[in-house]
């Protein structure tokens, strides 16, 4: 039998109306209640650059290379580095753009955080909880960023407020798995000696696993916030200001040097967060 035959007798399973049915239905039903998050959220971000953008690009720089200090071990490379970086950044006349940018990654990822960790705790003190988050993981880390702008801007409108949405979505996985990961690594011993002194599942949890388990979380909060800051040029292409919107304006207009001042600048904040993420993350002496 022909196999192209025995195709053209399925009928169409009608995927893409279904989907733009669940939008229309969701924006049509919600639209009180993402206008209600939207005005929130356009608020508080508001709020948070304008506190940003009240502090002196000097002051802002020092107060940055000091951390980078600190989370360095005391050592001069990571401090010098964030130092030259930011630098150059206000010198190229990006600082608003800069501020902007931050902002959307600090809410960006403390919300994936803030959902992540309780999560993460939940699948790994059940089973069944993790099969079922786990495919729902891979689906998030594996469909194209772009897909996620569809649905922002259905429920947002354009904006910063669908570019943490969407950041959120794509940010999220990684400290889910991590802080799954860190709690199920935990030394059974650790935990038998626990028990043993009478230690209730909550103070198991705050006084031994997550302690222990630490340095995995934070290397997951790391990879969520690099993502929140990959997704930075993805949501300036619905409005979401900052220096991806330098980027997106440049290769409209195919002008290569705005593009590559700005790419710049991105990479020079991501390896000063990385590496200040890092330092925090491991053991200090």
């Amino acid at each position: 039998m022909d196999n192209t035959l025995f195709i053209d007798l399925i009928p169409e399973i009608p995927f893409t109306q279904w989907f733009a049915d669940i939008i229309s239905w969701l924006t049509d039903n919600l639209s009180a209640f993402f206008n209600l998050i939207s005005d929130g959220a356009e608020w508080l971000m508001d709020a948070m650059t304008a506190i940003l953008l009240i502090i002196p690009p000097e002051i802002f720089i020092i107060l940055i290379g000091v951390l980078a200090y600190f989370a360095a071990k005391k050592t001069f490379s990571l401090p010098t580095f964030s130092v030259v970086a930011l630098f150059y950044i206000y010198n190229q006349g990006l600082w608003e753009e800069l501020m902007f940018t931050t902002t959307l990654v600090i809410l960006s990822s403390l919300i994936s955080i803030v959902i992540g960790i309780p999560v993460g705790i939940w699948m790994s003190k059940s089973q069944t909880v993790n099969n079922v988050v786990q495919p729902i993981l891979d689906f998030m880390q594996t469909m194209p960023a772009f897909v996620y702008l569809i649905p922002a801007v259905a429920f947002f409108g354009i904006g910063m407020v669908p570019g943490v949405f969407s950041s959120v979505i794509y940010a999220a996985p990684p400290v889910i798995r991590f802080t799954n990961l860190g709690i199920r690594e935990v030394d059974d011993e650790m935990i038998e000696a626990a028990e043993s002194f009478g230690s209730t599942s909550r103070q198991r949890l705050f006084k031994v696993e997550l302690p222990l388990a630490k340095s995995t979380i934070m290397a997951g909060i790391n990879q969520t916030v690099m993502l929140a800051l990959s997704m930075v040029v993805i949501a300036s292409m619905i409005g979401a200001p900052g220096l991806g919107d330098q980027v997106v304006r440049a290769l409209q207009q195919a002008r290569s040097g705005p593009g590559f001042v700005a790419g710049f600048a991105l990479v020079g904040l991501a390896i000063v967060m990385d590496r200040i993420l890092q330092g925090f993350g491991q053991d200090q002496d």
